[in-house]
């Protein structure tokens, strides 16, 4: 069993200067108060104000548990986290923000229920915010699509470092990273957690091109995730569909002429020229299909072969 100490909070900031005293000052009180020993790891995700330099000095005074990393440009909150998890050291990850809406006081009930044998624990936000509107929709698509059971899929959340290290995300996939993980056989639960408004600065994530974006990766993500393992499931299906139905045009066609029966409103040509489509396109998708089939294939291998080397090391 994990000890409550083993755990690394990861804080994602990108121009929360106004936020970073407050930030440390509520850390330091809930690890003094219930006796903890984790770690803290800032990652400044190419802020334009002065986070960083606050980050640092927050942290000397902090002490040996605060570390800060640094990112040159705003690369987003997926490489945010992925960075802080190769900082931290403990076993037990908590991605927090760095605006204090979630408070510090939830850290000991998330590394409860890690404690308990979870692999990862989620947040669910209760009670009236900003956006709920917006985020109920885009968590219940999510659950439709993805199958997976919390409620709340983008935010405070605990989970141990072997999954995200596990894991390969892209830019802006933070959000799916428990669809990922549950897909994986990973355990999942949520707690309830309030979130506060925020009382400075403003918010990074928000805006209607935020919401069609989200809408686009939670396609990918879905069919990442439905054919990313059999792509010939897709490909190759609807090729041979497409194969069986030109043929089958071109069969009726042969058929007509046989019997001299007169020729389509449409002519024979036009006819003719469908089935030449449908074959050909349809061989085309069945071989890309057999060459994604192929790239599973390998790709299968290579994770194979991470894990052989994650487990000896």
């Amino acid at each position: 069993m994990t000890p409550l100490a083993s755990f690394a909070v990861i804080v994602p900031a990108y121009n929360e200067a106004e936020n970073i005293p407050a930030l440390f000052a509520a850390l330091r009180k809930t690890l003094d108060d219930h006796s903890l020993d984790g770690e803290v790891v800032i990652v400044d995700d190419g802020s334009t104000d002065r986070t960083f330099e606050l980050a640092v000095a927050e942290a000397a005074r902090f002490g040996p548990r605060a570390h800060v990393a640094r990112h040159r440009r705003n690369l987003g909150k997926t490489e945010a986290m992925v960075t802080g998890s190769r900082v931290a050291t403990a076993p037990v990850l908590i991605v927090f923000d760095a605006d204090l809406q979630h408070s510090t006081e939830d850290i000991p009930r998330f590394m409860a229920q890690i404690d308990s044998g979870w692999d990862i624990v989620t947040g669910r936000k209760v009670g009236a915010y900003e956006k709920q509107t917006v985020s109920s929709v885009y968590n219940r698509l999510s659950r439709s699509l993805f199958d997976v059971p919390v409620r709340d899929l983008n935010s405070m959340k605990a989970f141990r470092a072997e999954i995200l290290h596990g894991i390969a995300l892209r830019h802006d996939w933070h959000r799916f990273f428990v669809v990922l993980a549950y897909a994986k056989g990973y355990s999942v639960t949520e707690i309830d957690i309030e979130l506060y408004p925020r009382t400075a600065g403003i918010s990074k994530y928000s805006g209607s091109k935020r919401i069609f974006s989200s809408v686009g990766d939670l396609l990918v993500v879905w069919f990442y995730l439905r054919f990313s393992r059999k792509p010939m499931q897709l490909f190759g299906g609807a090729g041979v569909a497409l194969t069986v139905l030109g043929l089958l045009i071109g069969l009726v066609l042969v058929v007509l002429r046989a019997f001299e029966i007169g020729p389509p409103s449409i002519g024979y040509r036009p006819l003719l020229g469908l089935v030449l489509l449908l074959v050909v396109v349809g061989i085309t998708l069945f071989g890309f299909g057999f060459t994604a089939e192929m790239i599973a294939l390998l790709r299968s291998d290579i994770e194979q072969l991470k894990m052989d080397e994650h487990r000896k090391s």
